[in-house]
């Protein structure tokens, strides 16, 4: 019986060829497409998802009124882990994470710039990241202590035991490796080369910052009898009975659980919101089933035109005594064998396109092939497949009438609505709908990255103030000046693309009492203006020759100056954290943030500041040079004054552009999708268009020896098949054009739909289509009447 059905499949595959290879190509091509994104959905929701203790751990947040709005964050005061510790038993441990970049690790003559992590003592026993070597409990307990993951081991020591090994970090002091740590995966927030605990930090920076400082990430564990609902209510007001400030503006904390860090942690007016990253997880989870709808339904359509071929098999069948369940198994068991086949053409297109895929996202996917799960995933995945390919062919194969068929009077239906009908209109829905998608989603990326910036990229280059730099900032600055290698050069506390640092509570002349606006805050000593090609429509720019005083000198923005109300601005003061600062200048709004969001209220204070200090060194090279050279004389001087570290720097155009990765990213994905959707769409328009020419081909004779044209015949066999595409037009233009004015609603600052996006759609959706039938039209067109009527 077996051995039976094989033979029918594999005869029914050889007899035809062509519809065969259609059949397998757009179902593997749908399925390696569902796959890839399967794979990318699988890493999203497994995010820190390995850790022994997730069900217990939590992040603090903030919730804190401000201008009108309840605003909530995940970073808080560095004093709140002991706070917590001691205030509430219900929780096991707290653990804080401060991130430590461009670090120098010196091994002998080996010297490495290293990323990682400050964390307390605990976070080893919170987290559970594999360790190789050393005793997760006590490794980050002494003050000089260093663990390393198992990759910057090797890159310090070889292949060395680096237990016990003495490394100097940042040229000052010596640590002891305690531990090696597996790699970090790449499914956690956590992303480090090395560990050092938190009570080095306090070495080298002094004591914890107070309750006014808001800028640690910080974790609880709760006991395992504890639960949420007894600790929230505790932890709400836990700030205010340490700050007086926070008990006055009603602040408040509160714990985020481990399951909703990646997907979820978007909070609109003090509310969890449900968007984030499931958003995204979601729109491509539907675009991956709607890829293998579109495939299966290819396979069905394909099934049901060619059904006159196989209906006087199903009638002779039926005169034997076989039942409809027998055939309906029959046609059910051949849907899956030819799934069968195009799996494994799938996993092929997965494997050689994973490569590809990860860089385009920016992960390191994988089929585990040494996972049981994996294929009994896969098995499930084919079994899926070939059901919901088959399911309607075999019902309606297995529907025919023995009598009728026999007889020879079986015809096809040519009604005016058919299920292939609608099938054919629901794959090109898909396929317009994410054409339309693709075109807006690009457009707000384009719109966004030509939103005028504020301050001139070309040729601004940026370098941290690492090792020497700090004491021989001067120096540096002179000589690079001096030699021509750049204009201009001042120094802040971060990149002219981030914010580091912003609160509330400023004083001004005629502060509205009730006034709780949040600005961004930046530093720099002076020539900023001249650097950045900041625009000053009032004042200037700091200048500490010309005004000593300009070191408690202070330039504000437009966003700030709407915000403070000054008609004349210029010698007015501003009170912050403990300083009087003067207005010495105003500039237009400059992107500090994200693109996509409106400028904030922005702060630039003068060099005096105590809270924030110097970190950045800014450049702004010499045009009229080479770049290339420019940078070989930048290196040389940097290297002659801070002669341990690597000259690593940063072009400001390049970090701008970082901005974009993500809706980049979701744009590029978004088009190949669309572009695999309608290459699957297009394989079974193809192959209908190819059976329609078959099956009309006496008809097409008839009419060519009554004198019809080819270019008649040709739109006589295309016509029908754009009917159905602009009907599928015609219902994919007000679903595209809601699910993407919901999308640009996450989006302050965002592009309008508008109308010819819709029009251009449409007109490549039924460019497509007549170009994917045209060919099998005109073939049939051309053909001599006389050998289709020859056997007339």
């Amino acid at each position: 019986m077996i051995r039976n059905f094989f033979k029918v499949v594999y005869r029914n595959l050889l007899r035809n060829k062509g519809f065969s290879a259609i059949n397998i190509a757009g179902l593997a091509v749908g399925m390696a497409a569902a796959i890839l994104i399967l794979l990318w959905i699988q890493d999203e929701q497994s995010y820190d998802e390995f850790h022994k203790n997730k069900d217990r751990i939590y992040e603090v947040w903030n919730r804190v009124p401000f201008d009108g709005k309840v605003s909530c964050w995940n970073t808080v005061s560095a004093l709140t882990a002991r706070a917590l510790e001691k205030d509430l038993p219900e929780i096991a441990r707290t653990v804080r994470v401060n991130t430590n970049d461009n670090m120098l690790f010196s091994v002998g003559d080996k010297k490495l710039m290293k990323s990682g992590m400050t964390v307390d003592t605990g976070f080893l026993q919170m987290f559970s990241f594999p360790m190789l070597k050393g005793n997760p409990s006590t490794a980050l307990y002494d003050i000089h202590s260093v663990v390393l993951t198992e990759k910057t081991a090797k890159s310090l020591f070889g292949h060395e035991d680096a237990m016990g090994k003495i490394i100097k970090i940042d040229n000052r002091d010596n640590f002891t490796v305690t531990g090696i740590l597996k790699d970090p995966p790449n499914n956690t927030r956590f992303d480090f080369e090395y560990l050092l605990p938190w009570s080095s930090l306090k070495y080298r920076e002094g004591e914890d910052w107070g309750w006014s400082d808001n800028s640690t990430p910080t974790y609880v564990m709760l006991k395992p009898n504890a639960t949420y609902a007894a600790v929230a209510p505790k932890i709400k007001g836990l700030k205010q009975q340490y700050s007086d400030e926070a008990k006055k503006i009603k602040w408040e904390l509160f714990i985020y659980p481990l399951h909703r860090w990646r997907m979820y942690s978007s909070f609109t007016n003090g509310v969890e919101d449900n968007g984030g990253r499931s958003t995204f997880v979601k729109i491509f989870g539907i675009i991956s089933g709607l890829i293998l709808l579109i495939a299966c339904i290819n396979f069905m359509n394909l099934s049901t035109a060619r059904s006159e071929k196989r209906a006087k098999e199903v009638g002779i069948r039926k005169v034997v005594g076989a039942q409809k369940s027998s055939l309906i198994s029959q046609f059910i068991g051949e849907s899956v064998f030819i799934a069968f086949l195009a799996g494994i053409v799938a996993i092929i297109i997965v494997q050689i396109s994973l490569p590809s895929y990860n860089q385009l996202t920016d992960k390191k996917l994988f089929l585990n092939f040494g996972s049981i799960y994996t294929w009994v995933a896969f098995i499930g995945f084919i079994l899926f497949t070939g059901l919901l390919a088959g399911s309607y062919p075999a019902f309606f194969l297995s529907s025919f009438q023995p009598v009728k068929v026999l007889k020879g009077t079986f015809k096809k239906a040519n009604a005016l609505v058919t299920p292939r009908k609608i099938l054919v209109i629901l794959q090109f829905t898909f396929a317009t709908m994410l054409i339309i998608c693709t075109i807006i989603v690009k457009q707000q990326i384009d719109y966004a990255r030509d939103r005028e910036t504020g301050y001139n990229k070309d040729n601004l280059i940026y370098h941290f103030m690492t090792g020497d730099i700090p004491k021989n900032y001067a120096l540096i600055k002179n000589e690079l000046l001096e030699s021509g290698i750049a204009t201009s050069i001042t120094r802040t506390n971060s990149p002219l693309t981030e914010r580091w640092s912003n609160g509330w509570g400023q004083n001004w002349e005629g502060k509205d009492p009730d006034d709780k606006t949040s600005f961004d805050r930046y530093l720099s000593d002076e020539g900023l203006g001249t650097t950045a090609g900041l625009q000053f429509i009032e004042g200037r720019d700091f200048d500490l020759k010309k005004f000593p005083t300009d070191s408690t000198g202070l330039i504000i923005n437009e966003s700030a100056l709407k915000t403070m109300k000054f008609k004349d601005p210029i010698g007015k003061i501003v009170s912050d954290l403990g300083i009087d600062w003067h207005i010495v200048g105003v500039i237009k709004d400059f992107i500090l943030t994200s693109p996509y969001e409106p400028t904030r209220p922005i702060l630039i204070c003068g060099a005096k500041s105590s809270f924030m200090s110097f970190k950045v060194i800014q450049i702004k090279l010499n045009g009229h040079n080479a770049t290339a050279q420019n940078l070989k004389k930048v290196a040389a001087i940097f290297k002659k004054y801070n002669p341990e570290y690597p000259f690593e720097y940063k072009f400001v155009d390049e970090a701008y552009a970082e901005k974009f990765d993500n809706e980049q990213r979701q744009g590029t994905l978004a088009a190949l999708f669309a572009g695999l959707t309608i290459f699957i769409s297009c394989l079974g328009l193809f192959g209908l268009a190819t059976y329609m020419a078959e099956s009309r081909i006496k008809e097409i004779g008839v009419r060519k020896v009554l004198g019809a044209s080819i270019t008649n015949i040709t739109t006589l066999l295309s016509k029908d098949f754009v009917k159905l595409v602009i009907i599928s037009f015609v219902i994919a233009a007000p679903l595209s054009y809601w699910s993407m004015y919901k999308w640009l609603q996450d989006y302050e600052y965002h592009v309008s739909i508008q109308w010819w996006v819709f029009a251009a759609a449409c007109f490549l959706s039924v460019a497509i289509a007549i170009l994917t039938v045209s060919y099998q039209s005109i073939k049939a067109a051309l053909v001599n009447p006389v050998k289709s009527l020859r056997k007339e």
